[in-house]
């Protein structure tokens, strides 16, 4: 995972995808990508299929870049700076990174959701496991299914908790699940 670590460092930009409120102009970026965005009539969700199998639900508002590490076409990264998104993503060489300003959470293919806010990123895994470091430093964690971690600008611990189902139910229904 180390290796998924210092190559977050030379992310590749491929698009950025606005706050939800500009759908053409995202639309057209997301086909250059290989990906298809679809807007959740009335919610201002939006789902957007990417070539290699790559599934993300972004809730309204949500601000992320999709990269592409690898400059081989395949979105294998994200940048997420506000809001929450979901990710299904499938095995990919190298594995498959969310940078947000507070930590870094890699995996090989799994589900997970990543909500960033002011000063602090939650990461929550569905299936699978998600490695998650601060930006900061080396220290890691390794999520499983039910579990996440709150990184927090004002403290230096991570701290993997099981999440209480209210808390899961209320992420995952402003991601529409």
């Amino acid at each position: 995972m180390a290796g998924i670590f210092r190559a977050a460092v030379a992310l590749g930009v491929v698009f950025m995808l606005g706050t939800g409120n500009s759908s053409a102009q995202s639309g057209n970026s997301a086909s250059n990508s290989g990906c298809i965005l679809t807007e959740v009539g009335g919610t201002g969700r939006q789902v957007l299929k990417c070539r290699g199998g790559l599934t993300i639900t972004a809730e309204r508002g949500a601000r992320y870049t999709l990269l592409d590490r690898s400059r081989d076409g395949i979105v294998d990264a994200v940048r997420a700076r506000s809001k929450a998104i979901l990710l299904d993503a499938p095995k990919v060489p190298g594995g498959f990174v969310v940078d947000t300003p507070q930590a870094i959470a890699a995996v090989r293919g799994t589900r997970w959701a990543v909500d960033v806010s002011a000063g602090k990123t939650a990461v929550f895994v569905v299936r699978g496991a998600v490695s998650v470091r601060r930006q900061a430093n080396r220290a890691e964690v390794v999520l499983g299914p039910g579990e996440g971690v709150d990184v927090d600008e004002s403290t230096d611990a991570l701290v993997v908790k099981r999440w209480p189902r209210p808390r899961v139910n209320a992420l995952m229904a402003r991601l529409g699940q």
